[in-house]
């Protein structure tokens, strides 16, 4: 027996096949069921309805008004009802009585109050159109509550200040988003602050990493801040600065202000030993340390001393340092640079061994750059890696 074709199939079944009726659009349905569209998206995106408002961006009171108009007019309703899977179309409202039925983008921008910019009538670039970045930063402004715990934190704000006037702390220009930490002390637009608490971590709309932070300002107020926009701010900011922290140890400043205390000065040598190894990296080769003495006296001897490689150094490079440790600033000096340290072991004068520890395979430009990064606070972001020959930011 033959195969059966479908139809034949359906026709010794007795049922008819219909035949599927192909829809068309005039092209005024299409611009409302695009628009509609539109809402439906932003809805998606927002988790909420388009309102009016001025606050609001201009996109989002078209979708308003858009979304008004569908509402009242029969016909629109239902040619999108059976689009409308988030039930937009079911919420209460209040006709607009000011706005046509059918109005073009740019009449509806000029009923809002908006012109458009470009000539041919676009509305990529607006007029009159508050930045996104003046309403992110009302927003922030306005989170701003009073804090209910202030008196455990006022004594907190009064000891930071007795540090800086004793110079215990110091304060330093904040650069390039340098890592906020929980209990991390700023000065933004004059006030002091402290990040409390931090929240967990998301991925933002840009792909990036963020979190609330809980920060708590000197004038009795607090606020929800979004990590980056707390970076954003203390970057806008030309006046802002981190307060250091007495446990991080060494930080400090290459210029001495009138009521600072000198402490002595990172020193960078070269050496002129005729080693092999010496000759061949002479140039990327050096010896850092920190003394509190003059700098010549310090290598005077250096021929003498196994610890130089027993042969003359020359001074490529000095850093003087003022209210600082120098213990623990060249213990930190060394231990970050102690991927690239030098292994070697010389016998000194006298025939026993050596093993110099305060030579590395690192080129002059990284070590000041390292000086900067110390100098602004944010070292404890970065690590060396000798392989690339360069600071690597670590992960936040």
């Amino acid at each position: 027996m033959a195969e059966l074709s479908d139809k034949e199939l359906l026709d010794a079944l007795g049922v008819e096949a219909e035949q599927e009726k192909k829809v068309t659009h005039t092209p005024r349905e299409e611009r409302i069921i695009a628009g509609f569209e539109e809402i439906q998206k932003f809805v998606e995106e927002n988790g909420r309805l388009p309102q009016h408002g001025e606050e609001n961006d201009i996109f989002e009171r078209l979708y308003a008004v858009r979304l008004d108009q569908i509402r009242k007019l029969k016909e629109c309703k239902d040619l999108v009802s059976e689009m409308d899977y988030q039930g937009l179309l079911c919420g209460s409202f209040e006709p607009v009585d000011s706005v046509p039925d059918d109005i073009p983008d740019e009449e509806l921008l000029e009923q809002l109050g908006v012109s458009p910019a470009n000539e041919d009538g676009s509305i990529t670039t607006l007029r009159h159109v508050k930045p996104r970045a003046e309403i992110r930063a009302a927003e922030e402004i306005a989170q701003r509550t009073p804090c209910r715990d202030f008196d455990t934190f006022k004594p907190v704000f009064q000891a930071v200040q007795e540090d800086l006037n004793e110079g215990v702390r110091r304060t330093i220009p904040y650069k390039d988003n340098a890592k906020v930490n929980k209990g991390d002390f700023f000065i933004l637009g004059g006030q002091k602050l402290i990040v409390a608490e931090l929240g967990e971590e998301f991925v933002n709309n840009y792909d990036k990493i963020d979190r609330r932070l809980r920060v708590i300002y000197d004038n009795g107020t607090e606020s929800d801040i979004l990590l980056r926009s707390l970076q954003r701010g203390l970057n806008k900011d030309e006046t802002s600065r981190r307060i250091t922290d007495p446990s991080l140890g060494p930080l400090f400043s290459s210029t001495q202000s009138d009521d600072d205390v000198a402490s002595g000065t990172i020193y960078v040598l070269r050496s002129k030993s005729d080693l092999p190894i010496v000759e061949e990296n002479r140039d990327v080769l050096h010896k850092i340390g920190v003394t509190g003495g003059g700098v010549k006296q310090r290598f005077a001897n250096a021929r003498h001393d196994a610890t130089f490689l027993l042969a003359d150094v020359e001074v490529v490079a000095t850093f003087e340092l003022f209210n600082i440790n120098r213990a623990k600033l060249e213990n930190l000096i060394h231990r970050f640079f102690a991927p690239a340290r030098l292994d070697i072991t010389i016998n000194d004068r006298f025939g026993d061994p050596v093993r110099p520890r305060e030579w590395f395979l690192v080129p002059l430009f990284i070590i000041n750059e390292v000086v900067d990064k110390i100098v602004d606070g944010t070292i404890a972001d970065y690590s060396y890696d000798p392989k690339s020959v360069k600071l690597i930011p670590l992960e936040k």
